[in-house]
């Protein structure tokens, strides 16, 4: 339904403007008609009857039609793409706002298990079992608990093997 809404959007856009250009073409081709060709006539009752009256009726009712036609249509168009533009910034805010609501809900689930886990095993957490718990990468895991252990000011002992188990005062 968007795409036929940024198609009738563009359409009308550019059908108002194609009216309007006529209409300022019209415009600009009367004026210029009017304009004295013959700079050696004097009398301007002679003058007079050299302009074509039928081609300055036909260009006013061109400018006419083309501002009649061209200014609802272009009014359209511009007020259907505003309607566009402010419905994707509005759906890009609820997305954001979901986006930040499940990143934050994820960051209360691991804040509760690193938690649980330091009451379960008296403050000594490994990487490999804190990664298991929460079900994040490794990398991830790490970079947490090595948040939470400046945060908290907590020791770190790398085992024999190079596995590193944290220790948080509790």
């Amino acid at each position: 339904m968007k795409t036929a809404e940024k198609l009738a959007a563009g359409w009308l856009l550019t059908l108002g403007f194609m009216f309007l250009t006529i209409s300022v073409s019209a415009v600009s081709t009367k004026n210029t008609t009017l304009k004295p060709i013959l700079a050696g006539i004097e009398n301007e009752a002679l003058a007079k009857d050299v302009i074509n009256k039928d081609a300055i009726y036909q260009l006013d009712n061109t400018a006419m039609q083309g501002i009649i036609f061209g200014v609802p249509t272009a009014i359209l168009g511009v007020w259907l793409a505003l309607g566009l533009y402010k419905q994707n910034r509005q759906e890009k805010k609820a997305i954001n706002q979901q986006t930040n609501e499940h990143l934050r809900c994820q960051e209360q689930a691991q804040l509760s298990q690193f938690y649980q886990m330091l009451q379960e095993n008296q403050g000594k957490i490994t990487l490999l079992s804190f990664a298991m718990q929460s079900q994040l990468p490794a990398t991830e895991a790490r970079k947490y608990l090595d948040e939470k252990a400046k945060e908290f000011n907590a020791n770190f002992q790398v085992t024999e093997e190079g596995a590193v188990s944290y220790h948080f005062d509790v």
